[in-house]
């Protein structure tokens, strides 16, 4: 049976996703409807969905558009909405990262931490959302309500259930991470290059995290500010 991800607030089928999900079935969730999603929804009420529809979540940029107290409900849906065995893919801003570039490169909260494709970004837009999108769209949803670092986002994801959490290297100022509901399988593992039962970081390999504390992952160029 072809396997199915739910790519959750990605706005299009056509944005970049990471080869783990070359072949598998692409199931597009998201609450505006002008984007022609599979499923038109804001990802508060996945819960209310069929649950165990699919083998994995793909959230990049979407959870920090939530408030700090919504997150459970929302890792929670993903929870609901996986079948037994399956992983969500989260992608947020690192704000332990953006904070210690701040502090190193001594900048203010509008000073351009980078150049991007959509133009300059500035400290603030990594915090608050892409400024000029939010003004020109009009959409108080893209602003960011709350931030992560490695380790609060390991730790939103254990509350809601996933057992295991890994880590994956980031683009730029990004923490990319994998919560698993069951320890990861051997084919699992394989989809991440992670070799069976290895605990430590390995360059391009998810880091599994039974530990209390994350460990940060490298970052590289290509962040999402928005």
């Amino acid at each position: 049976m072809r396997q199915r991800f739910l790519n959750v607030g990605g706005g299009s089928k056509q944005v970049w996703l990471p080869p783990t999900y070359a072949g598998w079935e692409h199931c597009l969730l998201d609450i505006d409807a002008t984007v022609s999603p599979d499923i038109c929804l804001d990802a508060r009420e996945l819960a209310g969905l069929d649950p165990a529809q699919f083998d994995a979540i793909y959230c990049s940029h979407n959870l920090e558009h939530y408030f700090a107290h919504d997150v459970s409900r929302v890792l929670g849906g993903f929870r609901h909405v996986l079948r037994p065995g399956g992983f969500a893919e989260v992608r947020v801003p690192d704000m332990q990262a953006l904070m210690r570039t701040v502090v190193e490169r001594g900048l203010d909260i509008d000073d351009v931490l980078y150049q991007s494709g959509m133009g300059p970004i500035m400290v603030r837009d990594v915090i608050y959302g892409y400024g000029r999108q939010i003004e020109s769209s009009g959409v108080d949803f893209y602003a960011h309500k709350t931030g992560f670092t490695p380790r609060s986002l390991s730790a939103a994801l254990k509350r809601a259930g996933f057992v295991q959490v890994g880590f994956l290297p980031g683009r730029h100022l990004e923490v990319a991470a994998v919560g698993f509901t069951a320890p990861p399988t051997e084919a699992q593992l394989a989809l991440f290059r992670q070799p069976a039962g290895q605990e430590t970081p390995a360059p391009g390999n998810p880091v599994p995290e039974r530990a209390k504390a994350a460990n940060p992952s490298a970052g590289s160029e290509g962040g999402d500010p928005s």
